[in-house]
């Protein structure tokens, strides 16, 4: 066989340790990402929380117990997002229904007959407004009812003005974006193309060069 030092393959492929490494999209993807991130957090107004608590006690007219407040409760805290309430809440907030759906969270408790009505804004002192108004409009609803279901409600707390934003603050968010990124640039490394181990697309196909032709026709000959 005729030894062709042609054919043989070079001791170093430059356009191999030239080629950039595909692992730069993790870092890549990491760094858009956390700018995308801050910026959003830097650029997006903040937001303040305001919470007010009502609390769940018996009327005094009937033997309710404590396992009816604690139902009442959870009763109670799915009625204070109704129209019912909120109609009543919207003339305190000075704000239309349509916001107090949007701002308004409602949570209560397992263990305890409480309801704590959160109100989210942009504004601290509107936050408020709006989680007294709404807290106040389901003490009203529950007065109505109180001689028919033995139970009432009471104020626990009024809602204080909020001092810092409930929001996420710009490191959380370009920490999110970078998290965001690096996955995206993850999936898309596993995602790419895979080449051949002569770096060479695996469905190009191979011509035998002149070296290879002329061993064959002395083989046969």
């Amino acid at each position: 066989m005729t030894d062709n030092p042609a054919a043989r393959p070079p001791l170093f492929d430059l356009a191999r340790l030239t080629r950039p490494s595909p692992w730069w999209w993790l870092p890549a993807g990491a760094l858009l990402g956390a700018v995308t991130g801050g910026t959003y957090g830097l650029l997006r107004p903040p937001e303040f929380t305001a919470t007010s608590s009502v609390v769940v006690v018996p009327n005094g007219a009937t033997d309710a117990d404590r396992t009816d407040a604690l139902g009442f409760a959870q009763a109670y805290g799915r009625v204070a997002t109704q129209l019912a309430v909120l109609g009543d809440a919207q003339v305190w907030a000075g704000v239309p229904v349509s916001t107090l759906r949007k701002s308004v969270d409602v949570a209560t408790s397992p263990d305890a007959p409480m309801i704590a009505v959160s109100a989210t804004s942009s504004s601290p002192g509107q936050a408020v407004d709006i989680a007294n108004a709404v807290s106040r409009a389901l003490l009203t609803q529950a007065d109505h009812t109180k001689d028919d279901t033995g139970i009432k409600l009471e104020r626990l707390s009024r809602a204080l003005t909020p001092t810092e934003p409930s929001s996420a603050s710009a490191a959380l968010t370009a920490l999110v974006g970078a998290s965001a990124g690096g996955l995206l640039g993850g999936l898309a490394l596993l995602a790419r193309p895979r080449r051949g181990a002569d770096g060479d697309d695996p469905g190009r196909a191979s011509v035998p060069g002149p070296a290879g032709a002329a061993d064959a026709h002395g083989t046969l000959g």
